[in-house]
């Protein structure tokens, strides 16, 4: 099979085609047939070298995909060769034509989601619930704040929360982008490039403040995030790309959280609960991936550069 092969870190130009034996299925394991892969900023940290868990080399990039299944192997039920399946998780990486998943980390496709909209649940949609539900406590008729909200896990949150009666507030730094938001039914939207968006903001909310703030870019956004909390606000840190600097007594007069996302320390039974919420949103019509940008395998270089771009407009996808 074609699969792109790593095998020294470095910039996106180590990303490269290569044909290498078809993975097979071991007990609980599953094989599937890739139709999409997503992209995701993590990838670009490990592949650049510079990510605290690094795998041995060489290794083929990607946890999400989206596809039908190929094989199962021994003692693996509820799915059978053939089902359209989302691949939330890989053993072999997804930037392939086939990848081998534990079965756990498979997840019915709906008929009406296309593939590359199935390469978009993995780690977005896996996320943003996580982050909104779990780490932030969302609650109905609260205000939710997602600070850059036109990627993948933005409109992962931003659709889970409109589902659930949250209002919805979100930023973005292109005209583009922020059509896009309006196209999603964000409450109100704020161009995060100009001077006076958090007053606007703030003004908004009447001086209140938001409730909950999904922060993706907390190195740049942090210590202001803080100056828009209501009373016993929480901010949700999904990304940082460094240190900022903050006043605690900024946290201190709102009783305000500050917590942090990984979801590879959620526990596997909410996990699983996360998924079946996205297999629900994904069946009732809730949730909608939205896809930026499509590339075809070979120009992996180019989907790591577009990922970490500004105004992504969706989720960054391989199509096979």
């Amino acid at each position: 099979m074609k699969a792109i092969r790593v095998t020294e870190f470095g910039g996106p130009e180590v990303l490269q085609v290569t044909e290498i034996p078809d993975p097979v299925p071991g007990p609980g394991e599953v094989l599937v047939r890739v139709h999409a892969a997503g992209v995701n900023p993590v990838e670009t940290y490990i592949r650049s070298g510079k990510y605290a868990a690094l795998p041995p080399l060489p290794y083929t990039p990607g946890n999400d995909a989206a596809g039908r299944i190929e094989a199962l192997g021994p003692d693996v039920t509820g799915v059978n060769p053939g089902d359209r399946v989302y691949v939330a998780g890989s053993i072999t990486g997804t930037y392939a034509e086939l990848c081998l998943c534990p079965a756990m980390s498979v997840h019915p496709l709906p008929a009406a989601i296309g593939f590359s909209q199935g390469a978009a649940l993995g780690v977005p949609y896996s996320t943003a619930h996580y982050a909104l539900f779990h780490r932030g406590q969302a609650r109905s008729g609260e205000t939710v704040l997602v600070h850059g909200g036109t990627g993948g896990v933005g409109l992962a949150a931003i659709q889970f929360a409109r589902a659930a009666g949250l209002t919805v507030f979100a930023t973005g730094g292109t005209e583009a982008g922020r059509a896009l938001l309006q196209q999603q039914g964000v409450h109100a939207v704020f161009d995060h490039s100009t001077p006076d968006y958090l007053a606007a903001i703030n003004d908004r909310t009447g001086g209140r403040g938001v409730d909950l703030i999904i922060e993706m870019l907390a190195n740049v956004n942090l210590r202001n995030d803080l100056l828009l909390l209501a009373a016993h606000g929480r901010v949700i840190v999904v990304g940082s790309r460094g240190p900022i600097e903050i006043n605690p007594r900024d946290a201190m007069v709102r009783d305000a959280d500050i917590r942090g996302v990984m979801l590879a320390q959620a526990a596997p039974e909410v996990v699983q609960e996360v998924h079946r919420a996205i297999v629900g949103g994904l069946t009732d019509g809730s949730l909608q991936p939205v896809v930026g940008r499509q590339f075809a395998l070979p120009e992996a270089p180019q989907a790591h550069e577009a990922v970490m771009a500004p105004g992504a407009g969706g989720k960054i996808v391989l199509v096979l």
